[in-house]
């Protein structure tokens, strides 16, 4: 099934109609975003709404899901209608899970971040760990999401690298936060260099200096 062709073929039958997307959306009782997006090929009308939508076009499913007229033997068109209905909602289940698995793993991945934040030391490199595997989690639930809702792969991608971009700097902020205001080393410093007494703490964008570290004279410095 070629959603775009669906799509440019929907298209197509309401231009013929002579409305817009708005009278259309009104009158299916939908967004119009919704048909926006039916139009673009990008989502798919579910199943009661192909019967609506079939019945004011006054068009089979089957030439709908084809994205083009046909003009066959009715019982040819009856048992083709009936594969294709099969096929979509084959497709549409399999649309449903895949966004049900995505939000289970961002919800998972925030979980994960969330606790090494509160619950492990900063001091501990586990910390760090935990909210990177929380972060990759994340990302992945988000991938997923954006598959079925993007059919270009490089808006796929864009978004994904726009995500994990935003993520090292929410990771950043949190730190230096944590260096700033609380007086805490850094969870994701790439270097640590010790001296008497001081430990130097290496980040991307800063350096953080732990004097007398363990000690009730502790203090955290930051530096550029």
């Amino acid at each position: 099934m070629d959603q775009k062709k669906t799509g440019q073929f929907l298209k197509t039958l309401r231009k013929e109609k002579n409305i817009t997307q708005e009278n259309l959306a009104e009158t299916l009782n939908v967004f119009t975003r919704t048909i926006s997006r039916w139009e673009t090929g990008r989502n798919m009308p579910d199943i009661s709404l192909l019967v609506e939508l079939s019945e004011f076009y006054q068009v089979s499913i089957a030439e709908i899901i084809d994205g083009e007229r046909k003009s066959e033997d009715m019982g040819q068109e009856t048992k083709s209608t009936a594969v294709k209905m099969a096929e979509y909602s084959k497709n549409e289940l399999s649309r449903e899970r895949q966004k049900a698995v995505s939000v289970i793993l961002m919800v998972f991945g925030v979980f994960i971040m969330i606790s090494a934040f509160a619950a492990v030391p900063n001091e501990s490199s586990w910390g760090s760990i935990y909210a990177v595997v929380g972060g990759m989690t994340l990302i992945i639930g988000i991938y997923f999401m954006l598959k079925a809702a993007f059919t270009k792969r490089i808006l796929r991608i864009l978004s994904i690298a726009g995500c994990i971009i935003a993520l090292l700097g929410i990771f950043t902020m949190m730190d230096y936060i944590a260096a700033a205001q609380f007086h805490q080393v850094p969870r994701f410093s790439y270097e640590k260099s010790y001296g008497e007494d001081v430990v130097e703490h290496k980040t991307l964008f800063y350096t953080v200096i732990q004097r007398n570290p363990g000690t009730e004279n502790e203090k955290i410095e930051i530096t550029e």
